[in-house]
């Protein structure tokens, strides 16, 4: 245990980090654009939703430069189970949450034809750069579009969103963007370091470090946010994230390692971890579907997504764990 003991101080290190660099290089990018007069939806649906996947992407490249593809598509896939499993459930066992149409009739089923183009490139065990261009540029068409359509069609998130751009002034904005970016850069250069020497010396594949203590890791700011959101009544963020992160972990994380170089998988990607993700995914879809096709609009009765509901995904979470470290 003793001669793991760097790997695991580099690896929380490069965890803190990237954490810390995240909320100072999302703070300091969406000053500098309010201050540059871009509309505040226009950087509440770029440069903080793009913010907030920021650790996610500089650990996929850091991961492609090192020869240590398989962690990054484990970062991507691990991190879409752990959104969902870990992150949603946790939050709707402590706070009952609301969901809205939307969910229902735009963002679900994107993000549902998002996951499974994921799965059409994952199937044959490798993503190559095609592949990953052709992800990022959907990711280019699908903020175009947000954009225009949330322009027609202001609501609750548009606003909670533009409540949380920090006021800075330019320099200062300027600072904590380079700041954080820099601190970011190095935690995912040390969190690599550390998940290469955890999975070598433990006998550990890089997928599963991946999967497990790097997804889990990333996703803690997600966690955070869903909490803190769903606390104060933000429903439409805590649950508006999960879907976010999740598209931008496809088409954004994922890609970004496989344009720096092609990434061979393991069989395990595609048939143990992308249908654990896949299915995840789709529960909570339907979740959603079935809430609001139940429901009948009464003043009192808001749609909420229960603490049952809550504590399964919890426990299929652990189920995918059981199955994960499973000998054999």
């Amino acid at each position: 245990m003793l001669e793991l003991a760097p790997a695991i101080a580099a690896l929380v290190m490069g965890l803190a980090c990237l954490i810390w660099g995240a909320d100072r290089f999302i703070a300091g990018s969406a000053a500098a654009a309010h201050n540059l007069g871009v509309a505040p939806i226009v950087i509440g649906l770029t440069v903080v939703s793009i913010g907030t996947s920021a650790p996610e992407i500089t650990v996929s490249i850091s991961a492609a430069l090192h020869d240590a593809g398989q962690i990054a598509v484990g970062n991507a896939l691990g991190s879409n189970i752990a959104n969902v499993g870990l992150v949603l459930g946790f939050t709707i066992l402590i706070t009952p949450i609301t969901t809205a149409r939307h969910l229902l009739t735009t963002e679900g089923p994107v993000l549902l034809l998002v996951t499974a183009g994921a799965g059409f490139c994952l199937y044959d065990g490798l993503l190559d750069r095609l592949e990953s261009l052709l992800m990022l540029a959907a990711l280019v068409v699908l903020i175009w579009a947000t954009l225009f359509f949330k322009r027609l069609t202001p609501d609750l998130e548009r606003t909670e969103l533009e409540e949380e751009i920090p006021a800075m002034t330019m320099p200062i904005a300027a600072m904590w963007f380079s700041v954080g970016l820099i601190i970011m850069l190095v935690g995912a250069e040390t969190l690599v370091w550390g998940a290469k020497m955890i999975a070598t010396r433990a006998g550990l594949s890089q997928l599963v470090i991946g999967l497990t203590v790097v997804a889990v890791g990333t996703s803690l700011p997600e966690l955070a946010a869903s909490m803190v959101s769903a606390r104060r009544g933000h429903h439409a963020i805590a649950i508006g994230n999960i879907f976010g992160s999740n598209l931008f972990n496809l088409l954004a994380v994922m890609p970004a390692a496989g344009i720096v170089a092609p990434i061979y998988l393991e069989t395990a990607t595609f048939y143990r971890d992308y249908l654990a993700m896949a299915g995840l995914t789709l529960l909570m879809v339907l979740a959603v579907a079935i809430l609001h096709r139940n429901h009948r609009p009464q003043p009192m009765a808001p749609r909420r997504l229960s603490r049952g509901f809550g504590g399964s995904l919890l426990a299929l979470y652990g189920l995918y764990y059981l199955i994960l470290f499973a000998p054999g």
